[in-house]
């Protein structure tokens, strides 16, 4: 047992270099050479080896091991939050402490996606004489997720090449990619729903407001000037109104279906996150409570809420959720319908469909709740079919297959 932990220790010993030793014996062989020939040939061959072995040996006390920097992102110095398909501008600036001469730097950077996806950047810089070097480069866009970068290193090499010194520096820093939204008008189906099931109408603007106090929003033009919170606006230097809250109406699920089994490509459940992003932005906008059901590796429940605390807690969430249960939507909806209230609105975006999505609807409806089916697909065939067969059923129905339909398909037009 002893013997095999001193081979350990052993094997663990770093290793000189051929190129070291071969260093070492021609300066041995210069030092021979003037000991046993003499002459001035062999001084100036003594000489110079020795000037190179010098310079080649206080390539160790470069400074690249203590190399200092910051880098700089294009939205925020400490972290930035874009949406997808959007790229991030990075500059890195870089400060090399010593004297000893240093041509170059090949300086490699690593952005790391939370599933393990790794992008890297490589350049060389060439410092100048006060040993400093910048580099800007531009990421490609970027899909949806949390990104960090990695640790930074630079490497250096002396003027030939011999001998190669490296150092490394923390930068720490992380990039928020959010899900790709779409602005949507109106959502035509939803407040004919609505206007059904209360004595008033549903559009935003007509829901009559109660005289608590919900928060502070941005001015509107022809608001009132009771309206106006002064305290905000004398704060901030810019127009705030009162926001009241709302009588209530029937509340609203968006239920994401995260099945792996259900998904053929990534693609499609970017888009069912998109969907489901861009109802919530939607809600926020006119004042619609909006809730979320979202169950895979975790289980995430949100009930519906008005104000932008709820929408940026959905959005965080929105950042990270992978298509990862292992459960179909009608077992998750089991253990959640519970808590729904009778005549709340359940959005389904899933793109499953047919008879198994024609069970859920309708055993929903049994539970006295009002489904409707967003059938997310690249190729929907047969989606005239499928709507008219929910719609003789008296159920709303929408086939998306590119996030650019959405608001077309809710509202008619697009929001554009």
């Amino acid at each position: 047992m002893m013997k095999s932990i001193f081979a350990h220790g052993q094997a663990e010993r770093p290793r000189l270099s051929a190129k070291f030793w071969s260093v070492l014996a021609a300066f041995a062989g210069s030092l021979g050479f003037l000991l046993f020939q003499g002459g001035k040939l062999a001084f100036m061959l003594f000489v110079i080896i020795t000037l190179l072995s010098i310079y080649l040996l206080l390539g160790q006390w470069s400074g690249i091991k203590r190399t200092q920097g910051h880098r700089t992102l294009s939205s925020s110095e400490y972290g930035t939050t874009i949406e997808a398909g959007s790229s991030v501008g990075v500059a890195i600036d870089l400060q090399i402490p010593g004297f000893w001469p240093m041509p170059y730097i090949f300086v490699k950077d690593r952005l790391v996606h939370k599933n393990g996806i790794e992008l890297v950047f490589e350049t060389t810089i060439v410092p100048d004489w006060r040993r400093r070097g910048q580099w800007e480069y531009k990421t490609p866009a970027l899909r949806r997720g949390m990104y960090s970068f990695g640790r930074t290193e630079c490497v250096t090499e002396d003027i030939f090449g011999l001998f190669e010194h490296s150092g490394a520096l923390d930068l720490p820093q992380t990039i928020a990619v959010l899900p790709q939204t779409v602005p949507i008008r109106e959502w035509q189906q939803f407040h004919q729903m609505m206007k059904g099931t209360n004595h008033h109408s549903t559009t935003t603007r007509a829901v009559r407001e109660t005289t608590q106090i919900n928060g502070v929003r941005e001015y509107i033009y022809g608001d009132r000037l009771s309206r106006i919170h002064w305290n905000a606006t004398a704060k901030t230097g810019t127009w705030k109104s009162k926001e009241f809250e709302r009588e209530s109406l029937p509340k609203t699920y968006l239920v994401l279906d995260r099945q792996q089994r259900a998904y053929e490509a990534e693609e499609l459940f970017e888009l069912s996150v998109s969907v489901a992003a861009s109802l919530f932005q939607y809600g926020a906008h006119r004042g619609l409570s909006l809730g979320l059901v979202s169950h895979g590796s975790d289980d995430v429940y949100f009930e519906p809420k008005l104000g932008q605390n709820q929408l940026k807690a959905v959005m965080q969430h929105c950042v990270e959720v992978e298509s990862d249960g292992a459960y179909t939507m009608r077992q998750v909806l089991k253990e959640k319908v519970q808590d729904m209230a009778p005549g709340s609105f359940v959005a389904l975006i899933t793109p499953v469909s047919g008879e198994p999505m024609l069970q859920i609807m309708g055993w929903l409806k049994q539970m006295q709740l009002n489904p409707c089916h967003f059938w997310i697909g690249p190729e929907l065939k047969g989606k005239e079919a499928w709507l008219k067969q929910l719609q003789s059923r008296g159920m709303a129905g929408y086939a998306i297959s590119s996030l650019a339909e959405l608001p077309v398909a809710l509202g008619g037009r697009s929001a554009v």
